[in-house]
């Protein structure tokens, strides 16, 4: 059986290398340093709090050294670790607690009082401000000495995340992230963008959500690469640093990819060492992968959820403008098919639900056997996602099935006309829903957001006009100042729809 505890054997082959840095303080933690204080973790939470495999430790806070330091812990010693979003209602983190009971839970100073008004915080058995964590690690350092703990026998399905997506029932869903799906994610980000130990980059992607962790920090903590944190996404700043660090690789949105672009720093900032920069969530304009281009940085479009991966495509940087819109195809460990309403395969070229089977699909929601049916077919997670491939096999997201409507008997994908409305001079976002019509069914809204050029509704229309099927032209254009954003930077269409 493959070994759990990555960063106890890079502490050995590489004890001293540099593993991680907190770039907003000029802390950082080499590998042996970073198993030393996990170890030191694991045999306080076990052998003194009673912490034990398959107990949730839940946590709000941003990125530390320390929280890290939590993570390698659980690797070693099997216990759950549960994300929380910070930015969540005190009654929406209540549910959370409430459905997966954990036996511990960790809160930054900042977030004290909304962790303090918690209804069933007296139903938690242990309550810690994040200092007691920290000061546990700097007493590990302090006295490089190590109290015994436990070693555990971990399975490979055994859970280290509870990571919670949005519920189609309006409450969230906790997947099992496994110990297995760590690893198989990994393997298929090292081949994918082959990682080597001399990498490095920048996470600025918070801690609740699965690309915070999986795209690209796991995968280089178990390379043995190194990663670098700041709390806050900032342009000007994010560009200064990738040129101090002489960083490899990064991670991030759309809208990170284009407030980047229209920084000062854009144009002068020394990005030679910046290998590439992988893009999640939605697809980049044309334009924007030809400004980073201009710019002499490649761009690798990418595409996973929280379920399954969530490394699973790969666009190549070489197909960047060509196949613009193209998600790739699947990275290598990653079977894939398309089927339709009776759950047949469609033919290429046409729409499909995108089902997903591999070592790293998640064995099911915590707590939750409804909905693990439903995701869960003979093997195969259902998506929920509708892709078409093209001849070369490259896969293209036409929509989600929830977002997709139906305009006179027609389907009608807001993600494909979106990628067109990128294409009109002067548009920078856009977003389309369906809404209700008396005569056809529903018809669509489209949101834009302009830049640089003034732009009216009415041209818009008729440019769709004139390069859309009718039913595929919005029937409502709003010009609007900018679009609603989710924690990760994906437009948050729930908000559009609400103010319809």
């Amino acid at each position: 059986m493959y070994t759990k505890d990555w960063i106890a054997k890079w502490a050995v082959y590489s004890p001293a290398k540099v593993a991680l840095k907190e770039l907003d303080t000029g802390r950082t933690l080499t590998y042996a340093e970073l198993n030393h204080e996990a170890n030191h973790l694991a045999a306080e939470l076990t052998q003194r709090q009673g912490i034990r495999k398959g107990d949730r430790v839940m946590v709000i806070a941003e990125y530390s050294l320390e929280y890290v330091a939590l993570f390698v812990a659980a690797q070693k010693t099997g216990f759950i670790l549960v994300p929380v979003n910070y930015r969540l209602a005190v009654t929406e983190i209540d549910y959370l607690v409430g459905n997966c009971q954990p036996r511990l839970l960790l809160y930054e100073e900042q977030f004290q009082e909304k962790a303090l008004q918690l209804s069933r915080l007296p139903e938690i058995e242990q309550v810690w401000p994040l200092q007691r964590l920290n000061d546990l690690c700097h007493e590990a350092l302090e006295q490089y000495s190590e109290l015994g703990f436990d070693a555990q026998e971990i399975a490979e399905d055994d859970p280290i995340f509870i990571l919670y997506t949005s519920g189609t029932t309006g409450f969230p869903k906790g997947a099992l992230y496994t110990h297995k799906m760590l690893l198989w994610n990994s393997l298929n980000t090292t081949m994918s963008l082959a990682l080597t130990p001399a990498d490095s980059t920048i996470v600025c992607t918070p801690p609740f959500h699965t690309g915070g962790w999986n795209v690209l920090l796991t995968p280089l903590l178990h390379r043995g690469g190194t990663v670098g944190f700041v709390k806050k996404f900032q342009p000007d700043r994010l560009l200064q640093l990738l040129a101090q660090e002489r960083t490899d690789l990064f991670m991030g949105v759309p809208t990170m990819l284009k407030m980047m672009m229209d920084s000062p720093e854009f144009a002068t900032a020394d990005l030679s060492a910046l290998r590439y920069i992988i893009v999640g969530g939605e697809a980049l304009p044309l334009t924007v992968i030809q400004a980073w281009h201009w710019r002499g940085i490649k761009i690798r479009q990418g595409f996973g959820l929280t379920e399954v991966g969530p490394n699973l495509f790969s666009l190549h940087q070489d197909d960047a403008e060509q196949k613009i819109g193209s998600i790739g195809r699947p990275n290598f460990y990653v079977d894939i098919k398309l089927i339709d309403e009776e759950g047949q395969e469609v033919a290429p070229g046409e729409v499909g639900e995108l089902c997903l089977r591999g070592p790293n699909v998640m064995p099911g929601y915590w707590n939750d056997p409804e909905a693990t049916a439903k995701a869960l077919l003979n093997g195969w997670f259902r998506t929920g996602d509708l892709l078409r491939a093209d001849a070369e096999g490259y896969l293209y997201v036409m929509d989600r099935i929830k977002n997709m409507y139906i305009s006179g008997g027609e389907n009608v994908y807001p993600a494909e006309i979106e990628r067109f409305l990128l294409t009109f001079p002067g548009v920078s976002e856009a977003a389309v829903i369906g809404v209700p019509d008396e005569k056809w069914g529903e018809v669509g809204k489209a949101f834009i957001v302009t830049k640089g050029i003034e732009v009216s509704a009415e041209a818009v229309q008729s440019y769709c006009c004139a390069n859309l099927a009718r039913f595929k032209v919005p029937k409502y254009v709003e010009l609007v100042a900018e679009l609603p954003k989710s924690d990760t930077g994906k437009i948050n269409k729930k908000v559009l729809k609400a103010s319809v």
